[in-house]
């Protein structure tokens, strides 16, 4: 078969699986296998498959068929411009979270010295990375409760000066410039009706936020204050609905700067402060 033809096929099959853009999905499953970058397919759409590329091709469609991941399948996704090694020990990165990581080094440009940022509940260390590699003079931590998870976060940053801690509370550190946490916030109830790559194949450790999804939400409103320098920032994703709950949950102590809407208008993270007394 030529690289058209098993373009076709593959999107056919994809989309009758259910599959999202099954036609950009099964270009990048063909660019993995050729090793070529998808928009070269183009050029070379008569060209043939040997056998064992068109086995790899077949063996990884069904794989997307049934489902899983693509980013699990090619074993990578971008993230800020930068590649990040994923697996099913960590959530998949979402273009919401790549917010919350540019609104983060942007603020760090508007601090002096050499910052200290915790992210919290670090997963692949995607957003530790991103924060690292625009603002390299941050003193930058991560904390996870995952061993596996802070494996990969670990190999992803092997080029990068970032601090990891495994345990589920706050680490002894310097009073925290940056507080910048992507936190688990699915209801638990919630989880079995996601989409399936999510409910199936992402760690449920990593979306599971307890029964109306803000128990970690309250946790850091509580642990996270007295850890926070003078003028420090906390920055948190949060899940569709749930703004009017944080904003009761952070009213007392914090004083909240901005909720930001993600690129569908839709507000998703929360910018606060601790509340000078």
């Amino acid at each position: 078969m030529t690289v058209i033809e098993v373009i076709q096929r593959s999107t056919e099959f994809l989309t009758r699986k259910g599959v999202d853009s099954p036609r950009l999905q099964a270009e990048l499953l063909l660019a993995d296998v050729l090793q070529l970058p998808r928009l070269k397919l183009y050029l070379e759409f008569e060209r043939p498959l040997s056998d064992a590329q068109a086995d790899r091709m077949r063996d990884l469609v069904k794989r997307r068929g049934e489902r899983e991941p693509l980013q699990h399948i090619l074993g990578s996704t971008s993230f800020c411009g930068i590649e990040i090694g994923v697996t099913p020990d960590v959530l998949v990165p979402r273009p919401e979270t790549e917010m919350l990581a540019e609104t983060g080094w942007e603020y760090l440009k508007q601090r002096a010295g050499e910052p200290v940022v915790l992210d919290y509940g670090t997963g692949s260390g995607c957003i530790a990375i991103a924060l690292a590699a625009h603002f390299p003079s941050a003193t930058i931590h991560a904390v996870d409760v995952s061993e596996k998870a802070l494996a990969i976060a670990r190999a992803n940053a092997a080029k990068y000066n970032i601090t990891f801690h495994q345990g589920s509370g706050i680490p002894e550190l310097p009073p925290i410039d940056l507080f910048i946490s992507n936190p688990p916030y699915i209801p638990s109830t919630e989880i079995p009706t996601l989409q399936a790559e999510v409910a199936r194949f992402d760690p449920h450790l990593a979306l599971d936020g307890g029964a109306d999804g803000l128990d970690f939400y309250r946790r850091i409103a509580a642990e996270a204050l007295p850890r926070m320098a003078d003028e420090g920032r906390l920055m948190l994703e949060f899940g569709d609905g749930q703004e009017a709950a944080l904003q009761e949950i952070f009213a007392a102590d914090w004083a909240i700067d901005q909720i930001k809407a993600d690129l569908c208008r839709k507000p998703r993270i929360l910018i606060a402060r601790r509340r000078r007394k």
